[in-house]
């Protein structure tokens, strides 16, 4: 059989569609049902953001900050419980992930975020720095992720980092890290 004799069968066979109502109907059930699923979605958020209502607002940037230490340009992709990966934080845009500029300071680091809620990140608060592959919603190659440990009212939060420049991840652990042990003895 040649392409063409295949093609006036398949015409053949082909039925036109006489039941234009019954196909409008699906159609617009599916829609209707995508519909749904999304607004399920936005009542999760909600209400998990209402269940994180106790977190504080966040830290301004503090009006003198001091030289920058390290900065570094790249993705937020979240928050969540510290030690707990899939427990995302939504409260106060935390959950919301962006383009970010890190800048560290003596007085801790500025996030800054474009689009969404910029918030600092006080030297007291820090508690530890390291590389891991992954934070809610976000899984990479191992060290793919900086993760930074701080606390935040009556709550440790992990924070997850990605450099465009994945090289950087370890400066920033080394530093931040050496950082911490020198504010120790401080009251935190």
């Amino acid at each position: 059989m040649t392409l063409i004799e295949l093609a006036a069968e398949a015409e053949q066979k082909s039925a036109e569609v006489t039941d234009w109502a019954g196909r409008l109907g699906w159609v617009a059930g599916l829609l209707l049902f995508i519909a749904f699923v999304y607004w399920l979605m936005r009542q999760g958020w909600k209400w998990r953001g209402s269940l994180q209502s106790d977190l504080p607002e966040l830290p301004g940037m503090p009006e003198n900050a001091g030289e920058a230490r390290l900065k570094l340009s790249g993705r937020y992709h979240g928050s969540t419980t510290a030690g707990q990966w899939l427990d995302r934080i939504v409260a106060h845009g935390l959950g919301t992930r962006s383009r970010v500029e890190l800048t560290l300071t003596d007085a801790g680091i500025e996030v800054v975020r474009p689009g969404a809620n910029d918030f600092f990140v006080p030297a007291a608060a820090l508690r530890e720095a390291r590389l891991d592959k992954g934070i809610a919603g976000k899984v990479l190659a191992e060290g793919g992720l900086l993760i930074v440990t701080w606390a935040h009212g009556e709550k440790l939060l992990d924070s997850g980092f990605r450099s465009d420049r994945a090289a950087e991840h370890a400066t920033w652990v080394e530093t931040l890290n050496s950082m911490i042990k020198t504010t120790e003895g401080t009251a935190r």
